[in-house]
């Protein structure tokens, strides 16, 4: 070998020396770039999957999602938006229950709640601090209610014997709480039901 074959074996080892940091930084950008790309691909599909609340059949979906509540028979009874808030009132296996929904960015009713009162007819549930939400199932008898809150009489009609929602909304207080007293249940002759 002569001088100047050693000499141009030496110049590509040092070309060659020269790519290998080039190599490194192009392989990590590559699996930089997949990484990237699968990260956007398990987010978009994670969410194109959520369940979201926004009409009655998506509802039915959500609530058939959560443990609990895959096989029993559903019936919305009614639905209703407040600010960014949406509440149904239903029935899983003829027993009272609201789901609540709060809406996200993106405009979507993403689930929060869920709550089911078991062998009732006349169920009472409080989503917000001066909401009360009364369902009622084809077994109610009450079809009217009186109740004293923080001293403040509030009288409440239902149809009896037929699934509903009735929203009450309580009267302002400077209290930091609420307090009921003398509940009172009428039947639709007007007899007080013990």
């Amino acid at each position: 070998m002569d001088l100047k074959e050693i000499k141009k074996h030496a110049d590509a080892l040092d070309d060659s020396k020269k790519r290998e940091p080039l190599k490194k930084a192009k392989r990590l950008l590559i699996i930089g770039a997949f990484l990237l790309l699968l990260g956007f691909f398990a987010f978009y599909f994670n969410d194109t999957q959520q369940l979201y609340g926004n009409d009655e059949e998506s509802i039915l979906k959500v609530i058939h999602s959560i443990e609990g509540y895959e096989n029993n028979s559903i019936e919305i009874v009614a639905i209703k938006d407040m600010n960014d808030r949406r509440y149904a009132g239903f029935l899983s296996n003829n027993n009272p229950g609201y789901i609540q929904f709060q809406k996200n960015k993106d405009g979507n009713y993403r689930w929060q709640h869920i709550e089911v009162n078991v062998n009732e007819a006349f169920s009472a549930f409080a989503p917000e601090p001066r909401l009360f939400m009364i369902v009622t199932n084809e077994e109610n008898k009450i079809a009217k209610m009186q109740v004293s809150v923080n001293g403040q009489e509030i009288e409440q009609e239902f149809t009896p014997y037929k699934a509903s929602v009735t929203w009450m909304f309580l009267p302002k207080t400077e209290k930091s709480h609420y307090t009921f007293q003398n509940y009172k249940y009428y039947d639709k002759d007007g007899e007080l039901i013990n």
